[in-house]
């Protein structure tokens, strides 16, 4: 079972990259979380089902069943908050107005490109907003465990799963580590994990590098 503090130390740091006055597409998982710890910051969350304005998941004291994330998931809205159709949502992503879209994946490459809407050999319930938001968000954040259930790195040196397109995401926030993508490969931004980056680089079967200086957890 996923370990909720994991899921919680990605979403803090994913919303630690997050600024006022940005519109941000959260996904289906661990990237929903993350509107839990935006504190004070102004920024506008906007959902593929219509809703720009989505505040905090709601709780069962301010519960409405027919208010929904695209996960399904009940959620609140802030005062400012507008709502409109599914297709105006889609223009809005499609016309490049998202600056950033948070997305789960199921694997990244060593080149940034991500693979989140189909497992093989499993139905398909759709692709949803996936390859919409990774052609039109301005930045793409990608969170996800560093290592699937059978103990397999998500980040691969070649897709196996079917691509949501080929443009190189930005950042991805793993459990043990944040890496950014650049024309090198994924390079590390600090690790989130006590562990040193030799050791990482042996569980992932990839010689990771630093972006900058060092950042370790002691």
């Amino acid at each position: 079972m996923l370990s909720q503090d994991k899921r919680h130390v990605i979403a803090k740091r994913i919303a630690e990259e997050l600024k006022d006055g940005q519109i941000v597409n959260l996904g289906i998982g661990i990237p929903t979380l993350v509107s839990e710890y935006l504190e004070d910051k102004e920024v506008f969350l906007q959902t593929e089902n219509g809703l720009l304005g989505m505040g905090p998941l709601a709780t069962e004291k301010n519960l409405d069943i027919d208010l929904i994330n695209a996960g399904k998931e009940p959620v609140t809205y802030l005062k400012s908050a507008s709502f409109f159709s599914s297709a105006d949502s889609f223009a809005l992503i499609r016309g490049g107005h998202v600056d950033v879209a948070v997305l789960g994946i199921l694997q990244v490459d060593i080149n940034g490109e991500i693979a989140n809407w189909a497992v093989p050999n499993q139905p398909i319930l759709g692709v949803g907003g996936a390859m919409d938001l990774v052609t039109g968000a301005k930045k793409v954040i990608v969170a996800a465990t560093l290592f699937a259930k059978d103990g397999t790195s998500k980040l691969v040196n070649k897709l196996t799963y079917k691509t949501s397109g080929i443009r190189r995401v930005d950042l991805f926030v793993s459990d043990y580590a944040v890496f950014k993508f650049t024309e090198e490969g994924p390079r590390v931004v600090e690790m989130l994990e006590p562990i040193s980056i030799e050791e990482l680089s042996e569980k992932i079967g990839y010689q990771l590098q630093y972006l900058n200086s060092p950042v370790e957890i002691n």
